[in-house]
């Protein structure tokens, strides 16, 4: 696994920066506590209408935020379906009050370039394309593309070429399907 330095004035490090290292060391994500609160809250909601909830984004800026749910099912997802969670989530999280500001909720399927949040997510699209960026530079890089080849202890196995990469899940910023229309 890669080192993470985390450059300080001299040996001594911030509070912050020695909380970000050991979050890193734990494989812990940093930005998305809410998202899993939100999920734990919603996907029992979801599950009731007859589909998953494939994964959260919050996306924060300033009074504009934007909560995006995507939700999956083998029967493909609908405009029906999508209102409906849409629906039921708006109410739940009213309720709730998870979010104090004002936020605009969208509700979607993942799509053909679907983002992958969970570690199940890269197990199953083993074999396809993937374009991944980092946290943190790996061999001076943020942005890889390539054959995701495997997923093996928290690390996503990527195939660029003739390089192989072994990049820490809690590295990935956002990883995505790269779909092929050949």
């Amino acid at each position: 696994m890669p080192v993470i330095k985390i450059s300080g004035q001299g040996d001594v490090l911030s509070e912050h920066a020695r909380t970000v290292a050991s979050l890193l060391r734990r494989g812990c994500k940093l930005l998305n506590v809410r998202e899993k609160q939100i999920e734990e809250l919603i996907a029992p909601t979801v599950e009731s209408l007859g589909c998953e909830v494939w994964g959260i984004e919050y996306l924060s800026q300033g009074k504009y935020s934007k909560l995006l749910i995507y939700i999956d099912r083998e029967e493909g997802i609908d405009v029906d379906l999508c209102a409906a969670v849409s629906r039921h989530v708006s109410d739940l999280l009213d309720v709730e009050e998870l979010i104090s500001s004002r936020y605009t909720l969208e509700v979607s399927s993942p799509g053909m370039d679907r983002v992958l949040f969970k570690e199940k997510h890269y197990t199953d699209h083993v074999g396809e394309r993937v374009e991944i960026r980092l946290n943190y530079p790996f061999e001076g890089r943020k942005r890889i593309t390539g054959v995701l080849a495997g997923v093996e202890d928290h690390m996503a196995i990527v195939q660029e070429a003739e390089n192989e990469y072994l990049l820490p899940l809690e590295n990935v910023q956002k990883a995505r399907l790269v779909p092929s229309f050949d």
